[in-house]
This record gives structure tokens, sequence and C-alpha cells, in this order.
């Protein structure tokens, strides 16, 4: 039986420094070459789908935690920020001294000190998921396309994503912006690195539900993988929910199934206990 299968990105195709494990690009082919259906299902929007990820085979994407969603390179839905919404969260975010990006699928745009603003955050980031390197990662590691000095009043944003000075930042965002969803990142509660707001009303689970109505697909043949608070409701949507070892401990709390860490091949551990290899003999291995 055929398959239907939504992967988080970071934390889980990925590892926290965005090194791709070759056991889990063995695993991706494997499953679409036994028959079955691979999205990778992200924060992200397009521009951060990198070509070693496409290069992968995959058979579409759902970015910016659902407001996107592609199925062999046809656009099956796609929400963004109004240009007012956007003018006016750029200008509040400014006006409140804070560094933030812009996320969309043409670009990351970062505004003009985001590059020295954001390093703190996202070197502790990292060393919270137990990377060993954090302190010697940068920004430009991290996001390595983020565009500066260009135009910031757009009507393509997905979502906009600001370094928190503190949690306070994230609810006046809430409370200033009620029309659109205001989410952290990056730790929990007020352990939160980055505040992001985007478009009200839609999830993972929302934009898979959009994708299988479009497939004519079954709910029943889906499964999940995940490591963040932001994949609950994907996680809980599909037939099968699968947490990481490096997922949070709520997320691991309503899986389905709990596989090995992603830097431990955790998701080709996932995908053979599952059963989506085929009978292809293995060569697991670490590394790029």
């Amino acid at each position: 039986m055929s398959r239907i299968i939504f992967l988080d990105v970071d934390g889980t195709l990925v590892d926290y420094a965005n090194r791709l494990p070759r056991s889990a690009v063995e695993a991706i082919r494997k499953a679409r070459r036994a028959g079955h259906l691979v999205y990778l299902t992200t924060g992200r929007s397009k521009a951060e789908m990198y070509p070693e990820l496409w290069q992968i085979g995959i058979d579409g994407m759902i970015g910016g935690n659902g407001s996107y969603v592609e199925h062999h390179g046809e656009v099956v839905a796609h929400q963004t920020l109004t240009s007012p919404d956007c003018r006016a969260v750029v200008d509040w975010l400014h006006a409140r001294g804070l560094e933030f990006y812009l996320e969309a699928n043409s670009g990351l745009y970062g505004s003009a000190n985001f590059r020295t603003a954001a390093l703190p955050a996202v070197r502790a980031y990292i060393a919270g998921k137990g990377a060993a390197d954090s302190d010697t990662v940068t920004v430009d590691d991290v996001f390595p396309e983020m565009i500066y000095d260009a135009l910031l009043d757009r009507d393509d944003v997905n979502k906009i994503s600001f370094v928190l000075g503190d949690h306070q930042d994230h609810l006046d965002s809430a409370a200033t912006f009620p029309q659109l969803k205001a989410a952290t990142w990056g730790g929990r509660g007020s352990a939160a690195l980055f505040g992001d707001l985007g478009v009200a009303n839609i999830d993972k689970a929302h934009a898979v539900d959009v994708l299988l109505a479009h497939l004519g697909a079954d709910r029943a043949d889906t499964i999940a993988v995940g490591d963040a608070s932001v994949d609950i409701p994907m996680l809980e949507y599909c037939a099968v929910g699968v947490a990481m070892g490096n997922a949070s401990e709520n997320v691991k709390a309503i899986a389905d199934h709990i596989t090995g860490d992603v830097e431990a091949d955790g998701l080709y551990a996932a995908f053979d206990h599952l059963g989506l290899l085929g009978d292809e003999p293995g060569d697991v291995g670490r590394g790029r």
C-alpha cells in the first residue's frame, strides 16, 4: 500500500547546522522507489529549499508552515501577507529596534543589522539542540542566501521572523497584529529566541488537508515526521505521527512512534520501522 509521507526539514531531515545525513537521502529515495509519495513540510519558504533538498527527489513541498503547497511543480495553494500588513509589521519592528527577515518564495530579505543581531540567537538555538560546533556557526551558515539591502515593502511574503529582545516582544506583536498568526521558535515559552508573524488560520495540518484534497488521497494513508511544537498539528492529523529522538518532549508525548536523533540516522530508522523502504538492501551511513 502506498503512503503519503510528510517530513519536517530542520531537526528531522537535516540537523540544526543544515547538514543532510546520507542515510536520510537513501531513506527517501528507497521509499519513493517503493511507490510512496514524499513531501517536505517545513517552516521554510521555497527560497530556503536549497538544491541539495530538491536533488534528493521529492514529490513536492509545504512551505511557510502551511502557507504554500506544491505538488510536482504545480502550485496547489499559496497565501501571503497583504502588502499593508507587511509594511505595518516592518515599521513596527523598526520602531521597536528589532532585527528581522521577510520569508518569501522569491528570497529571504534581511533587515540591515540582522546578520549581527541574530548571531547570539542562532548560536543559542543550535547549542540548545545539542550541536557541538554551535560556537563557530555564523548567520551566513544558517541563512546562506539571505538578501540584504532589498525592498522590504513586499506583497509576496509568507511570514516575517524577528529576533526577540524578550518574550514581551512576542506578546506585543500578537496584540498589535491580531489579524495575523503570532508564534515563536527556537525555544518554548519565555525561552524562545525568535518570533514570527504570518497568515492566520493555517498550519501544517491544514496544508496537508489541502494537498490530500488535490490528490484525491486518503488521510488514512498519511505519515508525518517532525521534531518541534509547530509539527504537532501535522503529527496529530496524519494517520501515523513520528517524533524524532531529538524532538521536544511535548512532541514525543503525542507521537505514535519515537525514532532516533536526526544525527543518528533517525529518519532512516523510522522509515525502516514503518516498512517504507521496500526490499532493497541498506547502506546506512552518516555524512553528506
